[in-house]
């Protein structure tokens, strides 16, 4: 190993206990977009990720050529609890939690906030946050045992939490805002508007709403389905309902957000 690969590493390794980790080009390329600070990016092949960054996001090109450091693909694998397969991986400081809190409780609101009662499944939890970033949601709340931040959640998030607020709160800590909760004996969303200073709730893949959800719900609401058919995952309910949001409300969503 170079010296400039040593250093790389050791930069990694003093900044990995306290920061997020971003599994891939595209984790990223989402949270230079959004503003992370990435103290350390490190890649089994510069040329081939600023090559990936012309091709597909060259307005962070150049940020991308700065932070850069190429190490052997041995030295990276030993880093990382999983090489993604574009070579790439950094550390991001964690967003301020205050921060966060204050963006997901002002009012009024442009967008509603996504609550996830007590979920189980780390890839649909990021897939969820990857959904309210696209719609521009103000925020992704968490009940329960998950780390809304986990390495998991992060890498099926695309690196998208740094493009919302995501935090995780007990339901007595929840927001103001009327709560609209998905429930299969709620009134048909279709015969309902959202408004932009909503919480859409969402029980967990397994049992559904908490009773200490429910009791806090303003509204049931259910989903159009088929009879016979037992649910929808979690990211596909809550990318309906953002949809039926965007169509019956005013899109927080920022105009001229890169698409690639």
């Amino acid at each position: 190993m170079s010296r400039a690969d040593a250093v790389g590493v050791d930069a990694w390794r003093a900044h990995a206990e306290a920061s997020v980790l971003l599994d891939g080009f595209h984790a990223l390329k989402h949270a230079l977009r959004f503003g992370a600070r990435v103290p350390v990016a490190l890649a089994t092949s510069r040329a081939a990720a600023i090559a990936l960054a012309e091709e597909l996001a060259p307005d962070v090109r150049d940020a991308l050529d700065g932070l850069l450091v190429e190490v052997p693909e041995a030295s990276l694998r030993a880093l990382v609890p999983r090489l993604h397969p574009t070579g790439v991986a950094a550390l991001a400081v964690r967003p301020d939690r205050a921060a966060n809190l204050a963006a997901i409780a002002r009012l009024p609101r442009t967008a509603p906030v996504i609550v996830l009662d007590n979920p189980r499944n780390l890839g649909n939890a990021g897939a969820v946050i990857r959904l309210a970033a696209g719609f521009g949601a103000t925020g992704v709340v968490m009940t329960g045992s998950l780390d809304p931040w986990h390495p998991t959640v992060v890498r099926g998030g695309a690196g998208l939490h740094f493009a919302t607020a995501v935090e995780r709160l007990t339901v007595d800590e929840l927001p103001p805002g009327p709560v609209y909760a998905l429930d299969p004996e709620g009134e048909d969303i279709r015969g309902t508007a959202l408004p932009d200073d909503a919480l859409l709730a969402f029980g967990s893949e397994r049992s559904g709403l908490s009773p200490e959800l429910r009791a806090r719900a303003d509204h049931l609401v259910s989903l159009p389905m088929r009879a016979q058919v037992s649910s929808y995952n979690l990211a596909t309910s809550v990318g309906m309902t953002l949809f039926h949001w965007s169509t019956c409300g005013t899109p927080g969503a920022p105009e001229g957000r890169p698409a690639a």
